[in-house]
């Protein structure tokens, strides 16, 4: 156990000075984000709370497709093989999941943090929605790593990574916006509970066909 956990640490370090080292594409990112939201605030000011969850949830989306895709994508065959001989595939995959969720996580404060300065601060319960931020970047983050593994041993497609994802990001997206409503509601939301638990529900999901399929993928 204690050696696994060692490994998956190691891997998640990789993965950190990796990132630092190409620091110009997280800087891309954070540029992206910054003016993406500069872009809305010209084209619609501050808009009323409904359009403000709306836009800042499909702000959320593209972030993530930009910042978790390159995870994978980024790594050739021979890199991959070389992986493949050091670590199990469960490793790994693990490594990539944790990673991708700090990263995500990260990407969605600084997300937050632009909307609030550019769009307005409209949220009455504005922590709660500060959690529901995390959580949606977790949520996120889980589901974008598992497409991307998938499109990696697919000749590096990125483009099978959009198309498989958008049937399967619509539920969690549509999910999150009716979650965080509650954040700009001074009343509490009937049927809430049982949101966060489908939720949580859908990430041990993804966790798991993670785990399971990825050794399969990584042999081919």
């Amino acid at each position: 156990m204690k050696s696994s956990l060692s490994r998956i640490v190691a891997l998640v370090k990789k993965d950190l000075l990796l990132e630092w080292r190409q620091r110009h594409a997280l800087f891309g990112i954070l540029l992206y984000v910054f003016s993406t939201v500069f872009v809305i605030n010209l084209m619609v000011g501050q808009p009323e709370e409904r359009i403000w969850n709306a836009l800042f949830w499909v702000v959320q989306l593209f972030v993530c497709v930009n910042a978790v895709a390159k995870s994978f994508l980024q790594e050739n065959r021979g890199r991959l093989l070389y992986y493949y001989s050091l670590v199990h595939p469960r490793y790994f995959i693990t490594a990539k999941l944790i990673y991708n969720l700090l990263l995500m996580t990260v990407m969605s404060l600084v997300s937050y943090v632009c909307c609030i300065i550019f769009l307005g601060n409209p949220l009455i319960h504005p922590l709660y929605f500060l959690g529901v931020v995390v959580l949606g970047g977790v949520s996120l983050s889980l589901l974008f790593t598992m497409l991307a593994a998938i499109a990696a041993q697919a000749s590096q497609n990125a483009a099978l990574m959009a198309i498989m994802g958008f049937p399967l990001i619509m539920p969690v997206l549509m999910l999150l916006a009716n979650i965080s409503r509650s954040a700009f509601i001074p009343v509490v939301q009937p049927g809430l509970p049982g949101m966060f638990l489908l939720l949580g529900g859908m990430d041990v999901l993804v966790i798991a066909l993670a785990l399971i399929l990825f050794p399969y993928l990584w042999k081919e």
